[in-house]
């Protein structure tokens, strides 16, 4: 077996057990694995991780949140309908001529930045 299809292999098992975990995967997991890592382009690791979204990969995971009394199925509904949207307009800014990948890192770590810092410190959110 390649080192690379190794490398994909434990990037798709880590992102399952951080998405069975957590919710999280794709954006928090993958692609910085994917840019990092197998130093592949901002863009093609986003475009990369969304594919391999495509398939019903949270439906086990799924599965077990619904026999523990822990899904809404009206909640994920509306989510998805979001993503759905949200995933399009945000590949269409993505792939823009001017937007840079490397504009697209920054813009990245940016966001995973205030989100740790946020998780790091809730209190000083809070009123």
């Amino acid at each position: 077996m390649s080192t690379l299809l190794i490398q994909l292999l434990v990037i798709g098992l880590v992102a399952g057990i951080a998405g069975g975990m957590f919710g999280i995967g794709g954006g928090a997991i993958m692609v910085p694995a994917m840019v990092l890592v197998l130093t592949l382009d901002q863009k093609l690791a986003t475009g990369t991780s969304i594919a391999a979204q495509i398939l019903p990969i949270g439906l086990l995971g799924a599965m077990v949140y619904y026999k523990n009394g822990n899904l809404n199925f009206k909640y994920a509904a509306v989510i998805a309908l979001g993503l759905l949207i949200g995933n399009y307009f945000g590949a269409l800014f993505a792939n823009q001529p001017f937007i840079s990948s490397e504009f697209m890192k920054k813009l990245y770590g940016a966001f995973l930045f205030v989100l740790g810092f946020r998780y790091l410190f809730p209190n000083l959110f809070t009123r």
